[in-house]
C-alpha cells in the first residue's frame, strides 16, 4: 500500500481505493435492491468491457444476450437457469421469464419472440448506443400472437 493513495482513520491506514469500492458497492446495492447482489460486479465489468472493446475497435463482442439475462437477475431477482435450458431463460417466484435483449447495433429496436417456449413473462432488455441499460416485462398475455408462432416486438411500442 503507497502511503500517498491513503489516509489515516482511526488507528489504521486506509486506501482511497477500497473506500471508492465501498462507496461502489452501497450505490450498487441501492440501486438494485432485489436482486442477485453477487453479480452485480461481474455485470457491470462485463459492460465496460463490451463499451471499450466497441470504442477500441468498432466491433461488438457477442455478450448482449448473457448482459440481458444478468441484469434481469440483478434488478428483478430473477434465478438464471442453466445455459441452453430450452423454453425460458430463469424464474422469478412462480413466473418462468423469457429474456430479449436489444443490442447497441440493433437498428429496429426490435426482438423476435419464439411463442413456443415455455415462459409466462418475457423481460425485454435495451443497451443503448451509449451503452446505457433499461428494460421492460410484460405478461405473455399481452403479446399479440393470433395463432404466430414468433412474434416482432418493438421497444416503441413499449409502455
Amino acid at each position: 500500500m503507497s502511503f500517498e493513495d491513503s489516509i489515516w482513520d482511526d488507528g489504521e491506514w486506509v486506501n482511497w481505493s477500497d473506500i471508492h469500492d465501498q462507496i461502489q458497492h452501497h450505490e450498487w446495492k441501492a440501486k438494485h435492491p432485489n436482486g442477485d447482489y453477487s453479480l452485480v460486479q461481474i455485470f457491470y465489468e462485463l459492460l465496460a468491457v463490451s463499451e471499450d472493446y466497441y470504442l477500441r475497435t468498432n466491433r461488438h463482442l457477442q455478450v448482449y444476450g448473457d448482459l440481458g439475462e444478468l441484469f434481469g437477475a440483478i434488478t428483478l431477482g430473477i434465478k438464471l437457469h442453466k445455459n441452453y435450458a430450452q423454453g425460458s431463460d430463469g424464474r422469478l417466484g412462480d413466473d418462468f421469464i423469457e429474456v430479449k435483449t436489444i443490442a447497441p447495433f440493433n437498428g429496429n429496436d426490435t426482438v423476435t419472440v419464439d411463442m413456443r417456449g415455455n415462459f409466462s413473462k418475457l423481460l425485454i432488455v435495451k443497451i443503448n448506443e451509449d451503452f446505457e441499460v433499461s428494460s421492460r416485462l410484460i405478461d405473455r398475455k399481452e403479446l399479440a400472437r393470433r395463432g404466430k408462432k414468433k412474434v416482432r416486438i418493438k421497444w416503441a411500442d413499449l409502455t
